[in-house]
């Protein structure tokens, strides 16, 4: 007989909680009737060292897990900044939010409504925006399909912006834990002890000390370039045997493990209110950190738990 590994729980009418372990699970909610409850509220409040998420994008056509465009959507999303601050650790934690881009309909020119709603979600929550992330998708299909196929006036866009905030001044994070390998050139360089030394045209001074030492590896960049191609089967094959419709945007796991590593530490809880596959609390699990995910979707909630599988 197979273990459970999930048991539901109530939180009040029409708001299912499927337990995971050590306080870890997924609301089966919309994130806005969940932001009304008192119960989730007085709970959470003052708990996530990490909320990462990314929403639906302000596409103009609509998708399966629903999305708003044009003034509506920086409405809707920017409503979101002062209950989501209410919920983050005080004085450390952390937000970071990816958000697509859109096309103006029937037009070869991308709207700005996700930059307009990032800025009145930093706004209304009084956000500092701490860093500004690309994720190039290096396998992404040409998009807009029209504009770059057939009328080839546009070239294939192939990257969104992720943004990181927090209303604090300090929040936790540490890039040691997200090093990456040096590369040839840098490796032959701490083997020879010696560098290009001198003043730039940029007048910086370069000295051979700080080049020179070994840090295990060199500071990643703010342009992430990670293919969206990773097989899930685990995830595929319980959602073809439970007969569950797939999540269509499903985040890789590399995106959320780069952000979970660098701003939080084992124990730490991570929040995704908007958790489709749940890529996030899965990619959390993983690292030893406690977390929270919230899907509206009943049928993604419970497809979600095949990535929790044991093989």
């Amino acid at each position: 007989m197979k273990k459970k590994i999930f048991a539901k729980k109530t939180l009040s009418k029409n708001i299912f909680f499927y337990k995971y372990k050590n306080g870890s699970g997924i609301f089966n909610s919309s994130i806005e009737k969940l932001l009304k409850n008192k119960s989730f509220l007085n709970k959470y409040k003052n708990t996530f060292d990490l909320i990462f998420t990314s929403p639906p994008f302000p596409l103009l056509r609509k998708k399966k897990y629903g999305n708003k465009v044009g003034d509506e959507y920086i409405k809707w999303f920017s409503d979101f900044a002062e209950p989501l601050k209410q919920l983050l650790k005080k004085p450390t934690g952390s937000i970071v939010i990816e958000i697509g881009k859109g096309w103006e309909k029937k037009k070869p020119f991308l709207t700005t409504v996700d930059i307009e709603a990032l800025l009145k979600f930093k706004e209304k929550g009084n956000y500092n925006l701490c860093q500004e992330f690309i994720w190039h998708n290096t396998a992404k299909l040409p998009s807009p399909a029209f504009w770059v196929n057939i009328k080839r006036v546009r070239v294939k866009d192939s990257f969104t912006r992720i943004w990181w905030l927090s209303p604090f001044l300090k929040p936790k994070a540490n890039n040691k834990k997200i090093l990456v390998k040096y590369s040839d050139k840098m490796k032959e360089l701490l083997k020879k002890k010696k560098y290009n030394t001198g003043k730039r045209p940029s007048e910086h001074n370069i000295g051979d000390k700080s080049f020179l030492k070994n840090n295990k590896g060199a500071i990643p960049s703010n342009v992430l370039a990670f293919a969206n191609t990773a097989n899930d089967l685990k995830y595929f094959n319980y959602c073809e045997k439970k007969k569950l419709t797939k999540h269509p945007a499903r985040m890789p796991k590399k995106i959320a493990e780069f952000f979970i590593k660098f701003l939080t530490e084992k124990g730490d809880y991570v929040f995704d209110p908007f958790s489709g596959s749940n890529t996030t609390g899965y990619v959390a699990e993983n690292l030893k950190r406690k977390w929270i995910s919230v899907e509206k979707n009943k049928e993604y909630t419970l497809g979600s738990f095949g990535k929790f599988i044991e093989n």
